[in-house]
This record gives C-alpha cells, sequence and structure tokens, in this order.
C-alpha cells in the first residue's frame, strides 16, 4: 500500500516537473517520471546533518550507528569537520559505547558536498562520525575508511593521525 503511493506520488512529482504533456507520451512519461522522481530523491538526501540524521560510526568504540540530537555549531546543520551529540543506537556486545548511551562525535565523511579551496568538491557515499570526548580526544584508537584532510583546518589532528587512508 505504501509502496503504491509512493510511486503515484513520484509519478505526479514527475508529471509537474516535465509539464503538461498529454496523453501522447503517456507511455515514454512513466519511465522519465520514474528516473525524475529517483533524482529528486537522491538530491533529497544530500543535506545537512540535522536532528534524527542516522550516521555511521567508523571508529572502534563499540558502536556501528548513531542517531544525531544536536549539530553543537550551526543553525542547519553540521558538516565535514563540525562535532554533533548523538545517541548510539547501534552497538557490538562487549564494545566500549553501548547503547542508548550519550556521545560526541565529529562528522568524517558528509554526503552534503563541500568545496575546496581549489575548486573541487568532496562528497562521500554515506554519513559517518568519530566518537571524542567533551576535550575533543578520540575515544577509539583507529579510524576505518577515508578521511578528508579539512579536518586539520578545524583542529582535529588526532584523527587524521589515527585514519588510515586521507582524502
Amino acid at each position: 500500500m505504501a509502496a503504491a503511493s509512493f510511486a503515484s506520488k513520484c509519478s505526479r512529482v514527475g508529471r509537474s516537473l516535465l509539464g503538461g504533456l498529454g496523453n501522447i507520451l503517456s507511455g515514454s512519461l512513466s519511465s522519465s517520471s520514474e528516473t525524475v522522481c529517483s533524482s529528486f530523491i537522491s538530491q533529497q538526501q544530500r543535506t545537512f546533518i540535522q536532528m534524527r540524521t542516522v550516521l555511521k560510526v567508523v571508529d572502534n568504540s563499540g558502536a556501528k550507528k548513531v542517531m544525531c540530537i544536536q549539530a553543537l555549531k550551526g543553525k542547519k546543520g553540521a558538516r565535514l569537520g563540525d562535532t554533533i551529540v548523538a545517541s548510539v543506537k547501534e552497538a557490538h556486545p562487549n564494545g566500549k559505547v553501548k547503547k542508548g548511551k550519550v556521545v560526541y562525535g565529529v562528522v568524517v565523511r558528509a554526503a552534503m558536498q563541500k568545496g575546496r579551496c581549489d575548486g573541487s568538491e568532496v562528497k562521500f557515499d554515506d554519513n559517518a562520525v568519530v566518537f571524542v570526548d567533551k576535550q575533543g580526544q578520540p575515544i577509539g584508537t583507529r579510524v576505518f575508511g577515508p578521511v578528508p584532510h579539512e579536518l586539520r583546518k578545524k583542529k582535529h589532528v588526532k584523527i587524521l593521525t589515527l585514519a588510515e587512508h586521507i582524502a
């Protein structure tokens, strides 16, 4: 039932974006409305990290997934290198961090693109975080996956030293 209503919403979005084409192109309209809808949905996901955003944890602190409670700087939300307050939603059974604990974290990968000084842009496939304490020191001893070098400007050099790959 939910899939059918979602498909009808997508087709309405596709028709409104494509304009009034009439019944002449009804066969091609369904395929083009699906592509418009899928591109529209992919654009929707690339926003700031805000309240209730689920992030992947990429250190060995014991947590798998967290949900953002609050971005500590900025009204809109958090970007690369910003600190957030999050709640642990999934955790390994014998890790340092347990499910339900409220923690601080630094965003090390964000799906939203960020421009660099040389004109290029950096964006990742997922949203990821590394846990830190109140002083900004990482809780885990390893950081998995690529980490952007923009963290150096935000004074998170310790995370960069623990990372296995700097993008």
